[in-house]
């Protein structure tokens, strides 16, 4: 059996460094001086604490998937879902301008954990400051490294290639988010208040040549010993990420073909592990299949899943963190508004106790979570995304409701008892009745179909007290280990490669390999970058950053010269410098958000409670502000550059062309 990060980590973790770095998940860390997570608060001179910091930048990979200082009604991972084409926010109750992105997102509101009517949709600031927390902890590790003069050369290469991996992982992601930032690649002794911005591609150069010494330095997973810590494979398939972005398509192939093929992993093809039957399967049952089985969190920390590449462990009562997924991306089907053609609720929730009404054939809240809707499926990544060939692919294990890995709201039944419907009990839901009348009234919140193997997770709280009727999730310990990096991605990243490159039909053949293993009923002769994006949202929901990924891909589209599926080209000098909220121009990114979302159109024909949320979003949302109270007020003595169209920009400040003049810099106070 593998073994866990957790274990390494509390058996690592000296006081000293826990003093040092637990300030990163408070408030009060925030509201303090910014560049203060720049300089030292500790020298390591021992080997332990090299590894207590390496382990921290592991552990501190969920963080950006989710965080316990919410209440379970959102996720860091949840903000790049609502700037994509796969999702909106759905709390249709918080307010009519909470989702008007276009007016909203600006420099002086970002800087919080959450920003919104309601307080808790948007993790932005918040992305922005974990990321610079775990390139704090990766800049200890390659400044006192050499401090430790016991290490051996293999051993330290070791530590200095995973230290790569955490400072290009997050530095990816900021640049497709907030565009041109400050580098930071070292320890400073004083605080530093006259940083300038670097231009994204010259950080790209300089994180990819770092991940190609990273892939030598890195040993294999299994010279590693433990799940959860960066091997080879992690810091190649980053190397894959890091060419694309850098527009060396030819070499990104030639990476994904030795990860592929000659690094000893594989898809997982069929059952694996344990068989977890699901919350309820007298309301709603699971026939053991490939997908339910790789997406069950036990299953991807055993050896035999040969498809993991990195995971982040999270288990286990001491590093656990919560993940309410079922209530923050599960709709919310018992709201009262949701009701029967006689007007009776649809689906009242019963506990175990309440011996009169409880029906398990109805249990939909054990079987499914009860979902709140904070942040709702697209239309788009509920039926168009599935289109294959003109054909809904509803055989597809990931979108198959027979087997019941996804749920189709019509699939629900209406329960009997107190407050439900005795005349329709056990009749299919309905959007309408058949005069037309709406039966649910919130088509944004209440009526989505949507992916169930990826977001049920066992409520091990809720499930020890029969009296519960609010399943949310994992809590208090439960099991969520989260995929950070599977071999099903690296296909799809060498089928980006493949396109760009003109090889439309390999391109194809990679992305028939995932859905052949999906049981997938249609498949690709050649394909389309909106093919490769919409295979993405279907294999890699809630384990890819959409948003990133969309910004990523534009870019290599410009970078590419390719036409978009609708005959669009990008240029590499304008493609992410445009604003207004028109249908025309914009990113790619930007595209796909006119053509799959509601974004900047009035919803016509969507069903809306009283007080209408408007959605919009503009082309210089692209990149998100540069925070105003994190990083650019406390910079005295420099100016960062402010992203195109925002408060603040201005084409003729200083920004770092090369990343070399950066570094040089950087010991300039």
């Amino acid at each position: 059996m593998k073994r866990y990060i957790k274990n390494k980590i509390t058996r690592l973790m000296p006081l000293i460094v826990l003093a040092a770095m637990s300030g990163s998940c408070s408030k009060d860390f925030l509201d303090s001086d910014p560049l203060s997570f720049y300089e030292p608060e500790t020298t390591f001179s021992t080997e332990a604490g090299l590894q207590a910091t390496l382990a921290l930048c592991d552990k501190q990979l969920r963080n950006n998937y989710i965080h316990f200082g919410f209440s379970g009604v959102s996720v860091p991972i949840g903000s790049e879902y609502l700037f994509s084409d796969m999702a909106q926010y759905g709390k249709t109750d918080t307010g009519s301008n909470s989702a008007d992105y276009a007016a909203t997102i600006v420099p002086t509101n970002i800087d919080a954990f959450r920003r919104d009517a309601g307080g808790e949709a948007l993790y932005l600031g918040f992305l922005w400051t974990e990321a610079y927390t775990g390139i704090k902890n990766a800049n200890t590790v390659l400044s006192y490294i050499g401090n430790v003069t016991t290490l051996s050369d293999e051993v330290k290469n070791k530590y200095i290639g995973q230290a790569y991996f955490h400072r290009a992982y997050r530095y990816l992601n900021l640049v497709y988010e907030f565009g041109d930032i400050p580098l930071i690649t070292k320890i400073l002794e004083v605080p530093k208040q006259s940083y300038y911005s670097t231009k994204k591609e010259a950080i790209i150069e300089m994180i990819t040549a770092d991940m190609e010494k990273a892939v030598q330095f890195v040993p294999e997973q299994s010279k590693i010993g433990y799940v959860g810590m960066v091997s080879k494979g992690a810091c190649r398939q980053l190397l894959i990420k890091c060419y694309l972005a850098s527009g060396r398509f030819a070499d990104a192939e030639a990476q994904a073909n030795i990860l592929i093929n000659q690094s000893g992993y594989s898809l997982v093809q069929n059952a694996l592990g344990i068989f977890d039957p699901g919350g309820n399967p007298t309301a709603w049952p699971i026939t053991r299949n490939v997908i339910w089985d790789l997406h069950r969190p036990e299953n991807k920390v055993i050896s035999s899943n040969t498809e993991a590449i990195l995971v982040a462990p999270n288990g286990g009562a001491q590093s656990f963190l919560a993940f309410a997924s079922m209530r923050i991306f599960g709709p919310n089907w018992n709201d009262a508004n949701l009701i029967t053609p006689d007007g009776k609720t649809a689906a009242p929730r019963f506990p175990l106790t309440d011996k009169t009404n409880y029906n398990a054939k109805y249990d939909y809240q054990r079987a499914l979570g009860r979902g709140i809707g904070t942040i709702s499926g697209s239309y788009y990544s509920q039926h168009p995304m599935w289109v294959v060939n003109g054909v809904e692919d509803k055989v597809d294990l990931r979108h198959n409701s027979t087997v019941g890995n996804w749920v189709n709201m019509e699939d629900l039944k209406y329960a009997p008892g107190a407050g439900g419907s005795t005349v329709w009990a056990g009749q299919s839901f309905r959007m309408k009745d058949a005069a037309g009348k709406l039966l649910a009234q919130d088509s944004i919140r209440d009526w989505y179909d949507f992916p169930h193997y990826k977001i049920f997770l066992h409520d091990v709280v809720a499930e020890a007290n029969p009296a519960a009727n609010d399943f949310q999730g994992a809590t208090a310990g439960a099991s969520a280990h989260l995929y950070i990096y599977r071999l099903a991605e690296t296909y799809l990243l060498r089928a980006e490669a493949r396109f760009y490159q003109g090889n439309t039909t390999g391109a194809a053949q990679d992305v028939n390999v995932v859905r052949a293993r999906a049981k997938a009923s249609r498949m690709y002769s050649t394909v389309t970058i909106g093919d490769i994006c919409a295979e993405r949202g279907r294999e890699l929901y809630l384990e890819e950053w959409r948003n990133v990924e969309l910004k990523r891909i534009s870019h290599c589209l410009a970078l590419s010269g390719k036409p978009d599926e609708w005959g669009n080209t990008y240029s590499k000098t304008n493609w992410d410098k445009q604003s207004g909220t028109d249908a025309a121009g914009g990113s790619y990114w930007y595209q796909r958000i006119v053509h799959y979302t509601l974004y900047n159109k009035y919803p016509a024909g969507i069903a809306l409670k009283p007080g209408v949320k408007f959605y919009t979003m503009d082309k210089r949302n692209n990149y998100w502000p540069i925070p105003y109270r994190l990083a650019i007020e406390p910079n005295i003595k420099g100016q960062l550059s402010q992203n195109f169209g925002y408060d603040g920009y201005n084409a003729g400040v200083k920004v770092w062309d090369k990343w070399q003049d950066a570094v040089d810099d950087e010991s300039k106070i």
